[in-house]
């Protein structure tokens, strides 16, 4: 073999080496900047569980497009590719400050990406924050959110949801006789109720005795086993108090400290949300932080529900 037919070969086989050197290296700068919620990394999901019905996370407050919310929608992903599930329930302080619609994009559409890409569906309510625009009403026509009204019920395999508004201009006569009604027709196993304000809570705005006087004798009387909520931005989960757990999930984008009290089980400041496994004698719940650790879990049973 001649003198320049070994050059010949010789640099062609450094250029080979070195388009593939290029090339490993795009690939490794794309992946570093990639926004988390496009991320394809493989992960494998958990086999089905036995007599698993329907699993559900619960998340509020989110509405930021901040560092902190992509955090939490990161878990969420991340959670989802493990143990998969196609239902949010979104309690309220949809869009920061002001509830303006045009933040869609920006404050849900964006960091949830990966989930609504999936077909998650996301069941909001409306937070204080919310209403500040026209009273909330763009969100609640806005198809992403799936409300069917200002307070709705929906079903999902054993579970029965009831969305509700929960501000102070919400239409409190109407809301009160329709929940009535709708919980006593129901023949739901699982009754949800959702909402944005707390009954019960340990966090900067305690708990409220108006609607601790309103919502618990019909939680009892209709077996109302769980009622989610924000507004407080911290997690806390209460004992059952006459059949119903309290579950705080309003750390979904920032957080404030939280303390006990005497009916707390568990309570945290830390960014987070909360998963639900419902089988037919019990759900599941798992709260879930931003380095994918369950940092809480407990099971609620039918038979823990005293009328």
């Amino acid at each position: 073999m001649n003198l320049k037919r070994r050059q010949f070969l010789f640099l062609s086989s450094l250029s080979t080496i070195g388009a593939g050197f290029l090339g490993w290296m795009l690939v490794r700068q794309n992946n570093q900047s990639a926004d988390i919620t496009d991320s394809t990394t493989a992960i494998a999901a958990n086999p089905p569980k036995k007599d698993l019905l329907l699993r559900f996370v619960s998340v509020a407050d989110t509405g930021t497009g901040a560092k902190g919310q992509y955090a939490v929608a990161g878990a969420m992903n991340a959670y989802h590719k493990q143990n998969p599930y196609d239902l949010v329930v979104l309690a309220g302080d949809n869009i920061y400050n002001n509830g303006e619609i045009e933040k869609i994009g920006e404050v849900f559409e964006r960091p949830y990406k990966a989930l609504l890409k999936q077909g998650v569906k996301f069941q909001a309510c409306l937070g204080n924050h919310d209403i500040r625009t026209a009273n909330g009403e763009p969100q609640v026509k806005y198809a992403g959110f799936n409300m069917k009204g200002r307070y709705y019920t929906f079903r999902r395999a054993t579970v029965q949801f009831f969305a509700l508004d929960t501000n102070s201009n919400a239409d409190w006569k109407n809301q009160l006789t329709w929940l009535e009604k709708e919980l006593s027709l129901s023949n739901a196993p699982w009754k949800v109720v959702f909402g944005h304000h707390p009954i019960y809570s340990s966090g900067q705005y305690g708990s409220n005795p108006d609607f601790i006087k309103t919502f618990t004798p019909l939680f009892q009387k209709y077996g109302v086993q769980l009622y989610i909520n924000g507004h407080e931005h911290n997690y806390e989960r209460t004992r059952a108090i006459n059949g119903t757990t309290y579950l705080i999930c309003g750390a979904g984008a920032g957080n404030r400290p939280v303390g006990r009290s005497g009916w707390t089980e568990y309570s945290t400041s830390d960014l987070s949300f909360a998963s639900y496994e419902v089988y037919k004698d019990r759900i599941e719940i798992s709260a879930i932080a931003t380095n994918n650790r369950v940092f809480d879990f407990c099971k609620l049973h039918t038979r823990d529900f005293q009328s």
